[in-house]
């Protein structure tokens, strides 16, 4: 329930002096300083093994080629994704902004974009957005729901934008599938002094009774919930940033902020479809998990009558860059 402080001017009010929206410089362009690509695996790419390192293992995180399945598995159902999964409260974006809210322009990456979930929310508070995301497929899905938005192919490890062209890089539900050892150096490579890196996640509230009964049917299945995060994934996912931004990054702060998706018994179905453990299931197993589910909602009075809120928190971690000798941040 976190009020925005200061924020973004709100890019839709009227008498905003808010400048047209040109974009990064292009990072191909004759000139630019951006480093060669060595060509670095995409941490989501298949067959890519690499556990991330960085801290603590996400609890709810999978291990060597299972996390490659799963990390990889959302573009065959990039269009579900684009239609069912949630966008995230705009006071969350707004706070995770509010250290660089005064510059002009605002240039603000979003760092596996997926499908553009964070990307349009950044677009309609004012920043100059570039999408950045590996997947063919969900960046294709980004670009014909956002054609305005400036969309790079890319990842975490290897950003294909010059050093110092960001005040910012968000990344929506997507930072626990980066390599931290990797993306963390890359984002502070790009990031100009003073600028901001903030994950977000969205969690279902799983104090509400029947959300807590479709987590324990769904199980590692599901979403993560407030109650995981407060116990021991917003922790663990903090310690991971704090260890592989030790010197470039400083103090590692967290927020919640309430949020909601209206959704229908068949929709949040859908939803849940589209979770990478249930993409990665055997068809048998994946179709036994949403029918237990689809019962579960059709018989509840919450949600079988139409539609309903499916009650969550828009979760952040926002990191600005560590201090100099000199008391500035780098």
């Amino acid at each position: 329930t976190e009020r925005p402080r200061g924020g973004l001017p709100d890019a839709r009010a009227p008498g905003s002096t808010e400048r047209p929206r040109g974009g990064l410089p292009d990072a191909r362009a004759p000139g630019n300083t951006e480093r060669p690509r060595g060509g670095l695996p995409d941490a989501r790419a298949p067959g890519n093994t690499e556990r991330p390192r960085g801290g603590p293992p996400d609890a709810r995180a999978p291990a060597g080629t299972e996390r490659a399945r799963r990390g990889s598995s959302f573009g065959a159902v990039a269009g579900s994704y684009a239609q069912h999964r949630p966008d995230y409260a705009e006071a969350a974006v707004r706070w995770a902004l509010a250290p660089v809210t005064s510059r002009r322009p605002l240039r603000v990456v979003d760092l596996g974009a997926g499908t553009g979930k964070l990307t349009a929310i950044l677009v309609r508070v004012g920043a100059d957005v570039t999408a950045v995301e590996p997947d063919p497929d969900m960046l294709a899905e980004l670009r014909r729901g956002l054609p305005a938005v400036r969309s790079l192919h890319g990842s975490a490890e290897d950003i294909p934008l010059p050093h110092h062209s960001a005040d910012a890089v968000l990344a929506g539900q997507a930072m626990h599938w980066f390599d931290l050892d990797r993306a963390v150096p890359e984002i502070a490579r790009v990031l100009a002094p003073g600028g901001v890196v903030a994950g977000l996640w969205n969690v279902d509230d799983d104090r509400v009774g029947w959300v807590a009964e479709l987590a324990e049917i769904t199980g590692k299945s599901a979403d993560i919930t407030l109650n995981a995060w407060r116990d021991r994934l917003g922790r663990g996912r903090r310690e991971g940033l704090v260890t592989a931004g030790a010197g470039l990054f400083g103090t590692v702060e967290t927020r919640e902020f309430r949020h909601g998706q209206r959704r229908t018994a068949d929709s949040l179905l859908a939803t849940i479809a589209t979770h990478s453990a249930v993409l990665v299931m055997d068809e048998q197993e994946r179709a036994g998990l949403l029918v237990r589910a689809r019962d579960f909602l059709h018989s509840r009075p919450e949600t079988s009558g139409g539609e309903f809120v499916l009650p969550m928190f828009t979760v952040v971690l926002r990191a600005l860059p560590a201090p100099r000798g000199d008391g500035t941040r780098s």
